[in-house]
């Protein structure tokens, strides 16, 4: 990549610019982090306009289940074969005349004296009643969306099928229940998409949840970068994700993007998130020579005053005591 100096702004937020020559730095390091992974992210220009693209990671930081789809939109749904159709037995009388029967010919069988062994490559089991070599199991079918699960086999017993219907499918280590078309995230789980630094907030959300088909409305999620330390930064619906991801850094041992519940989930600054992971007895401790500090500059600032009070009402007192001079 090319990473020539350039003198443009880059918009990274509501009235936020950064340099393009800043931005190629941070684009270069990001680069080198993920060199030989799909990570890597490309830039270009189009209509002067500075554009990145490329995959973004966001973890799921859900605390409630969410509602799929049962089934795509563009998923074709494929009528059952007729008596008239090639797959039930090519029945040629429906489209043409009509065809007359054919006489069979008697064919005498004559009875043998022993009967013949079967070969063993043929038989599905074996000579001591084993199970089928080919096991019936259930089979997860990745469909365009992640979200389409299709099974495939012989008829399977009834108790197989309830086997079946208990199991949870899992797609990406997330789990979906077929029966109540719930879908529950495991936390801190990771997926992604393949945005641009143009896409804001909202346009990201809409992307993730189209990709795995979630009924939920955007506006019940945001994005929040995630700090180690605690500190939790929501993304405005102005700011860009992509670049966001791209300032903050590519190692997500530091900081990641999480996908959360706007009214689970409350913002904490840097000066907040120093002290959370901290023990009571540590913080009662803070507290404490806090309090002490406090009042160490309460009684300086009452000594401050109660000497500038003496001393104006000593200048009044002098004032009183001299004779008025016309």
């Amino acid at each position: 990549m090319d990473y020539s100096h350039q003198t443009s702004l880059v918009p990274c937020g509501q009235d936020k610019y950064i340099s393009k020559n800043e931005l190629l730095l941070h684009l270069k390091t990001y680069n080198l982090y993920y060199e030989g992974q799909n990570l890597q992210l490309r830039h270009r220009e189009e209509e002067d306009e500075f554009i990145v693209e490329g995959l973004l990671n966001i973890s799921w930081g859900l605390r409630r289940p969410i509602r799929l789809q049962m089934q795509d939109d563009n998923e074709r749904i494929r009528p059952p074969p007729s008596s008239s159709s090639w797959h039930s037995g090519c029945n040629l009388g429906a489209q043409g005349p009509t065809l007359k029967p054919l006489n069979m010919p008697d064919i005498q069988i004559s009875e043998v004296d022993a009967p013949q062994e079967s070969d063993q490559g043929t038989s599905p089991t074996d000579s001591r009643g084993l199970k089928p070599v080919q096991e019936d199991t259930p089979q997860l079918m990745r469909t365009r969306s992640d979200v389409g699960v299709r099974r495939r086999g012989n008829v399977r017993t009834s108790s197989d099928q309830r086997r079946i219907r208990r199991h949870r499918f899992s797609i990406n280590g997330h789990f979906y229940n077929h029966k109540t078309s719930v879908f529950t995230p495991a936390y801190g789980s990771v997926t992604n998409v393949r945005i641009n630094s143009t896409m804001t907030t909202p346009q990201v959300l809409k992307l993730l949840l189209n990709k795995f088909k979630i009924e939920n409305s955007a506006e019940e999620f945001a994005l929040y970068v995630v700090h180690t330390s605690g500190e939790k930064q929501k993304l405005k619906n102005t700011d860009y994700p992509l670049i966001a991801r791209i300032l903050q850094g590519p190692c997500e041992q530091v900081s990641k993007v999480f996908l959360m519940e706007k009214d689970q989930v409350e913002e904490v600054t840097y000066d907040v998130a120093q002290y959370i992971k901290f023990e009571m007895p540590v913080l009662k401790s803070f507290i404490q020579k806090l309090q002490e500090e406090e009042d160490r500059e309460v009684k300086k600032l009452m000594r401050k005053y109660t000497v500038l009070r003496l001393m104006i009402r000593q200048r009044l007192e002098e004032i009183a005591e001299t004779p008025a001079t016309i």
